[in-house]
């Protein structure tokens, strides 16, 4: 999966699977999440959000299933 270098502090950069509904998060520390489950809309909403940092917090990180890598 490619991922997209995004303008945050703590996020280095997003990648999405629709067919499989992942979103493949690695942040700035290195760390590289894989969050199940997540639909297109939430994926768009949070690389349209101002913060995405904030975002993920709010309405990802504790709502969806989670591997780290």
């Amino acid at each position: 999966m490619r991922r997209r270098s995004v303008s945050s502090s703590a996020i280095a950069s997003i990648g999405y699977d629709p067919e499989m509904k992942m979103l493949e998060v690695e942040f700035s520390s290195g760390a590289v999440y894989d969050y199940y489950g997540v639909s297109r809309k939430v994926y768009e909403a949070l690389m349209e959000a101002e913060s995405k940092g904030q975002f993920l917090s709010r309405r990802i990180r504790d709502r969806y299933p989670f591997e780290r890598r």
